[in-house]
């Protein structure tokens, strides 16, 4: 059972945490977001959830196998975890809720480094791991594009 919960309750943290930010910037999504200056790469709406939901699943997995796999590194390893989780939402708040992108700039280059110090440190405990967070630092890779063209933009 600790083995199960292990995988759980990342992948839940994520989940929880993504449902709380959806809720709270969808006004923002409805009333400001539509009418900024956005590049011609924007995806559709849609696309988001359907990304952030595969996200949420390879991140939890990811500190579900490092919390599994015990080893010198774990703690250090899920507190990166951890705070990288905290820039992911609270990126969210700034850029949504707050309507400040300029903030949310500062926050994602955060989450930039901690997402990529993540896959760096991961790499040398389970490579597995590491890779499960490729595709969540290429998404916000992208998204720090879109956050600053919207910053200069708009």
């Amino acid at each position: 059972m600790k083995k199960v919960l292990a995988y759980i309750i990342p992948i839940a943290v994520c989940f929880v945490l993504g449902f709380i930010a959806s809720r709270l910037q969808a006004d923002a999504i409805e009333h400001w977001y539509p009418y900024l200056n956005k590049p011609e790469l924007t995806p559709p709406n849609w696309v988001f959830p359907v990304a952030w939901g595969i996200i949420y699943l390879l991140s939890g997995i990811s500190a579900g196998r490092i919390s599994d796999n015990g080893g010198s590194y774990r703690n250090g390893l899920l507190v990166l975890w951890g705070g990288q989780q905290f820039f992911n939402f609270s990126w969210s708040i700034l850029f949504f809720v707050l309507q400040n992108p300029f903030l949310g700039l500062i926050n994602i280059i955060i989450l930039d480094v901690l997402v990529m110090w993540y896959i760096i440190r991961t790499w040398k405990v389970d490579r597995v791991a590491s890779v499960m967070f490729w595709p969540y630092f290429l998404w916000i890779g992208f998204a720090t594009y879109l956050n600053t063209y919207i910053m200069f933009c708009n």
